[in-house]
């Protein structure tokens, strides 16, 4: 099964087993550090800066970033994403994307166009703010004859953009 079929079921059983989709949440500027290729022999540092919509009238929301790791590879990406809340504190967010890669001093993956999937589960503030954990596997989906793909685990923390820019 492909890893965006994959999320899209992880979703539809959290929806199952009564998570509640987003209502009124604010975007977000999130900050994520941690590891890459975290299951491979080409490990090394990852940070990321995303932007995440608050579009009202999509269920499925648009986010972008990107991403730097401590070998110099960079990738640039958007995407969608669905933020079920259970109770008022849990924050389960499948998300997939597309993107452009450049592999610097690390890993080769196999193409410039490289795709992500992956999930985050987050605690949320009474601020709404965020501080969760982030798995995504990056792939060029074999649009390449070489698709050797890496895995990413990261500490996420999403702070609302209003608390960053008053009104």
């Amino acid at each position: 099964m492909m890893h965006g079929a994959k999320i899209s079921v992880a979703a539809a059983l959290a929806l199952a087993s009564g998570g509640t989709m987003a209502g009124e949440e604010p975007a977000f500027i999130s900050f994520q550090a941690g590891v890459y290729d975290v299951n491979d022999d080409r490990t090394a540092g990852q940070f990321n800066l995303e932007y995440r919509s608050n579009w009202k009238d999509w269920t499925v929301k648009p986010f972008g970033g990107v991403m730097a790791t401590t070998d110099a590879a960079l990738y640039g990406y958007a995407g969608l994403m669905i933020d079920v809340i259970f109770g008022n504190r849990i924050v389960f967010t499948p998300n997939v994307a597309v993107g452009l890669y450049a592999d610097g001093d690390g890993k080769e993956l196999g193409s410039v166009i490289e795709f992500r999937s992956g999930v985050e589960l987050a605690y949320r503030f009474d601020s709404r703010a965020r501080l969760g954990i982030a798995f995504h596997h990056i792939s060029n989906a074999s649009i390449s004859s070489d698709n050797p793909g890496t895995e990413t685990l990261t500490l996420v923390f999403s702070l609302p953009l209003n608390d960053l820019i008053p009104n």
